[in-house]
């Protein structure tokens, strides 16, 4: 895989991946193309942990699949990210982002837009909706064989200064390069994002991994082989379109759009 074709397929995997654990060899190989994404002074203030112990995995779990269902039984979920859904082809075609809702349960597509509001959620959450997704998303990271922590130095990260800035950055193009070094191997991943929601499950998930004093915990992803036949989620969406160039590029001011051109990826 080139360059290029690594970088338009480079996709978030959704469902489940292959159960069998992922080789010592890949697992260091994506540690590795981290460590090769620039850093201010070549200071290299990431840190990660590769979580492939099942009692480990189990416990970081259960925390995820909980705060799932918190998230969606208080609503905080859909009215912070709400704006980001989109309900149809057509809709999708003219925004160009966000994500594209394709899969819902037979006995939610009548009720597709409405299935988003608060009243909605509200009833949802009451038929034990929650808790059917929260149980879900626990089963995708238990089941993932591999989990990555990713971490920064707090003698390089401090908020609110230039170099906690710099190590951000920093930090997100190591991921860059391990999430392009995924499809390289044939494997999957995605963002753990729930427990960052709630505080108090954050700091839960600090002492699963015995993270000293000096590290901060940023992320956490899970990762594993993909299998040859992509199961989907109960609820799964599509977030392959991009925005034209005339919407995010200019041309030598913000007054001047890049004129739009044939994709060459």
């Amino acid at each position: 895989m080139n360059l290029r074709e690594a970088i338009r397929t480079r996709k978030t995997s959704n469902g489940h991946f292959d159960p069998r654990p992922v080789s010592l060899e890949h697992q260091r190989m994506l540690v590795e193309a981290a460590e090769r994404a620039p850093s201010h002074f070549n200071s290299q203030p990431w840190r990660f942990v590769l979580i492939d112990d099942p009692h480990v995995r189990s416990k970081i779990a259960s925390i995820g699949g909980r705060t799932m269902t918190q998230l969606i039984e208080g609503g905080s979920f859909f009215t912070r990210y709400r704006k980001y859904f989109r309900f149809s082809q057509e809709e999708m075609d003219e925004r160009r982002d966000g994500i594209f809702i394709d899969q819902m349960p037979m006995a939610l597509r009548p009720f597709i837009k409405q299935v988003f509001s608060d009243n909605v959620m509200n009833v949802l959450s009451k038929l034990g909706v929650a808790k059917l997704l929260g149980e879900d998303n626990r089963k995708l990271i238990e089941g993932s064989p591999l989990l990555l922590a990713a971490l920064l130095t707090k003698e390089e990260y401090k908020p609110g200064e230039l170099s906690g800035y710099y190590c951000t950055l920093s930090l997100g193009m190591a991921i860059e390069h391990v999430w392009l070094m995924t499809g390289e191997l044939g494997m999957g991943i995605q963002f753990v994002s729930t427990p960052m929601e709630i505080p108090e499950a954050w700091e839960e998930l600090k002492t699963v991994l015995q993270v000293p004093d000096d590290l901060e915990l940023m992320a956490v992803y899970r990762l594993g082989y993909l299998p040859p036949e992509k199961q989907r989620p109960r609820i799964d969406w599509r977030s392959d379109h991009r925005k034209r160039l005339s919407q995010i590029a200019f041309r030598n001011t913000c007054a001047n759009p890049e004129p739009d051109a044939p994709s060459t990826l």
